[in-house]
């Protein structure tokens, strides 16, 4: 559990992988089933210009972390929250009562990303960093590792057995140990 998770009625969930491993859809259903709040980090730094400019190479924005960090840091403080982002080792450690790390087979998720129009670096990048368990590993050095838990994310019935799982988990929350 998180360093400050005793003040939090309600934890708060990091969902992380590659592009297209299916944190939104999992996030958003998720959000659903518990009424957690649900925070797609991507959208936040659009919506609050929380970036340094656009990379044009892997055209996305550059996020200023600190920025972002700074934007969260109440809510995260109240607990309730689902962080959607395919990073993890620049939020607080204290932040988290649970790291999950999406994880889609490489042929599920090039055809998934092709669909998208990733294509070039973007699309090969990507698809190394699900084939080297960039995300996993990330998620484990920087977080305790018994809190960060990979879920299989191939297909519907994968989702729908995370979610099903990790709203039991939000409903047993917070541990009785």
């Amino acid at each position: 559990m998180a360093a400050d998770g005793n003040k939090r009625k309600r934890p708060n969930i990091l969902v992380t992988g590659t592009p297209g491993t299916g944190k939104t859809t999992t996030s958003s259903a998720l959000a659903e089933a518990t009424n957690l709040r649900h925070i797609n980090i991507g959208d936040l730094v659009k919506e609050k210009n929380l970036h340094d400019g656009w990379d044009d190479d892997l055209q996305c924005h550059v996020i200023n972390e600190d920025l972002v960090c700074d934007e969260l840091e109440d809510v995260m403080e109240e607990g309730g929250n689902i962080i959607d982002y395919h990073g993890c080792d620049f939020f607080p450690e204290r932040w988290f009562d649970l790291v999950v790390v999406l994880q889609t087979d490489n042929t599920v998720l090039y055809d998934r990303l092709s669909k998208r129009g990733y294509e070039g670096a973007k699309l090969s990048n990507n698809i190394e960093c699900e084939i080297f368990q960039v995300l996993l590993e990330e998620a484990k050095e920087s977080y305790s590792e018994d809190i960060v838990k990979a879920l299989k994310s191939d297909n519907i019935d994968d989702i729908t057995r995370n979610v099903s799982s990790l709203t039991d988990w939000i409903r047993s929350w917070p541990p009785t140990s």
